[in-house]
Parts: C-alpha cells; structure tokens; sequence
C-alpha cells in the first residue's frame, strides 16, 4: 500500500538558531566555547541564535565539526525556517492583494476560457497572477497603468484599469500564436490599399485572410471582445521592434466602426513611435496623433476627392451610397458611417446598409 505524503505549511517559524542554543545547553557548552571551537565570532554566534543571520552551508560544516550533527540537518532547518517566512510573508501581501481583485472581472474571464475560477479566493488571485504573467500586484502597478497610453474617450461608462489590462492582455498571448514576419514599414503600407476589399466581405472569410497578408508584413491583428468596464474599441502596441499588434474589440459589431477602427490602429503604425501604445476609447487623449489616425483612416476608405464629389451630388439615398461604394471598392456601409460622422446622415438613415457582426 502507497502511503500518500500529506502536505503540512506551518504557520510559525522556530529559527535553527534555536535549536543551536538548545544544544548548547544538552552540552553544557557556552556560546564562548563554541566560539573558541568553531572560529565564529561571538556576535555574529549570537545573531544566528536569535534568527538574524543565516546560517550558511561553510558554518554548517563549522558546526558539524565541532557538534557532531551533518551539515545536512543545519542546512535543512535554515531551508525550511526561510520558506516558512517566505510563505507568512506572502500570505500577507496576497490578503491585501484581495481587494485589488475585486476590481478584475474574474467571472467574465472565466466565462471565457481565458482563466480557471477555483473556489477559493487566494488559488483565484493565483490564477489572475499567472494570466497577467506577474509575480504580485505589486508588478501590475508597474507594468499596466504606466504604458504611455492615448486615448479616444466618449466619457459615458465607468473604466476598470484592470479590465482593460487583462483585456489587453489576452491579445499579447493571442498575437504569440501568430508568425509575422519582420516588420515591412513600405510592404505594410501599400497592403492596406488592397485590404480595402475586405470590407465586403463576411468574418469568417475576412479574418483569416486579414490576418495573414498583415502578418506578412509584421502585424499581428488579434480580435479578442471587450470586457465589461472597459470601452476599448481598438488599441496599438509594438511587441518587439519588429512586430507591432492591432487588437480589435468588436465594441459596436458594425463594418463601419470595425473597419475604421482597423485602420485608424494601421495609421498609428505607420505615423507615430514604436514606444507607445494607442487604446481607443479610454481616457488620456493625445488629440493631435488621434486626429492624424482619424484621417489617414479616412483618407485609406474613402478617398477625400472622391468623398467630396459625392458629397456635393446631395444625392443620399440608399441606392446612390450603394453605387459609390461599389464605384470605389469599399462596403456601403463605410460610406453611412462616414456620411453620418461628417453630419451628411442623421444617425439613423441607411443603417441598414450596415453589415452587423456577430462574434
């Protein structure tokens, strides 16, 4: 029969230093002698005794000399009185890490696969620690609130910093699974003329298709749906400085929005530093880099000469949108979108032209 080892984390520490003072005495042996014996000097035999210093693998071979009992047991004793600090310690910053967790949206992510959800609420906090790839709390601080972030913000709906980083963190493990090669600054930007043709198309035949050619040029472009307590509609990063990733929420499951978004997140590849970071739709708004994305996704969809030649026709209806998307290549419902933003629809003319996307 198998006897099955059980596991047991004390909750006190017992320094060995005390156990070389109990010694001392079995032996009737000052701490002076023991000096004299072993070299070691007696304020520093003292400190050990009260569980100041260590004792190291060279004053185990001290001790074993003198006192008889193998370098093992010293080292053992050190080993375990160490972890057991170790883990007390632990134990207290992860209690105060508990709250911090209630601001992660634990039950989402793990509707979604992205996490397991144990029962108990230490081996949850574990499980969000190994998603995020940190060691505590301490490093989200310091990864994830500190990127050099722009935003567009529409101020309507309460943000969680920490739901936007676990989204963004799940596409930083999505983009690994996708081989780009070397990023092509020129290649990247004549591919998106062609990717415009995309936009007619339906998600499962334009996602992998997108996703591909843009690898090619050294863009990983991830879908991963928002969070709740996020309104992140897009965001932009480099991974290294040869892949850059566009991350794509589906916010408004509409071609417009989608398509916009897509490539207003390659202007920001093309147009701004490869040390920041771009997320649409949260706070900290740097207006000029988000209004040169705005146009050159304009301009990347619909031409501005042609988009001012059709605005002046004033011919709106949904058969004249159809014949200048068609004319230009692009899907009609880009061109609502468009016409809509720049006030030439009211919001709710010609959604129906609109391609809704369910993910």
């Amino acid at each position: 029969m198998v006897k099955v080892k059980n596991e047991f984390h004390p909750d006190y520490a017992v320094p060995p230093g005390e156990i070389l003072g109990y010694e001392l005495d079995l032996r009737a042996m000052s701490q002076k002698e023991l000096s004299d014996r072993t070299g070691i000097t007696s304020k520093h035999l003292i400190s050990i005794i009260r569980g100041d210093s260590a004792i190291t693998p060279q004053t185990a071979i001290k001790l074993e000399r003198v006192l008889g009992m193998p370098v093992d047991y010293w080292l053992n004793l050190e080993s375990q009185y160490r972890e057991i600090l170790a883990r007390k310690s632990e134990q207290k910053q992860l209690e105060r890490d508990l709250e911090w967790l209630k601001r992660v949206p634990v039950n989402e992510m793990a509707k979604r696969g992205w996490i397991e959800k144990p029962k108990d609420k230490m081996a949850v906090l574990d499980r969000v620690l190994k998603f995020f790839g940190i060691a505590s709390v301490a490093q989200w601080d310091d990864i994830w609130p500190n990127l050099a972030v722009a935003y567009r913000q529409h101020q309507k709906h309460e943000v969680f910093p920490e739901a936007v980083s676990a989204w963004l963190r799940k596409g930083e493990l999505e983009s690994h699974k996708i081989q780009c090669n070397k990023f092509d600054k020129p290649g990247f930007k004549a591919l998106l003329s062609d990717l415009r043709e995309l936009t007619t198309k339906t998600p499962e035949n334009f996602v992998p298709e997108l996703q591909q050619r843009c690898a090619n040029f050294g863009v990983a472009v991830v879908f991963v749906p928002a969070l709740p307590k996020t309104s992140v509609s897009g965001a932009t990063r480099w991974l290294t400085k040869d892949k850059a990733l566009i991350q794509l929420s589906l916010r408004y499951k509409s071609n417009d929005h989608l398509w916009f978004t897509f490539f207003h997140e390659a202007g920001h590849i093309l147009l701004h530093g490869k040390k920041e970071m771009f997320l649409e739709g949260t706070n900290g708004l740097d207006c000029k880099k988000e209004e040169e994305a705005d146009k050159f996704a304009e301009e990347m969809l619909i031409p501005r000469a042609e988009f001012n030649a059709f605005v002046k026709t004033r011919n709106f209806y949904a058969d004249d949108i159809r014949g200048f998307a068609d004319a230009i290549g692009i899907a009609s419902g880009i061109v609502v979108g468009q016409l809509q933003h720049k006030k030439f629809l009211p919001q709710n003319f010609c959604n129906e032209l609109k391609q809704r996307y369910e993910w």
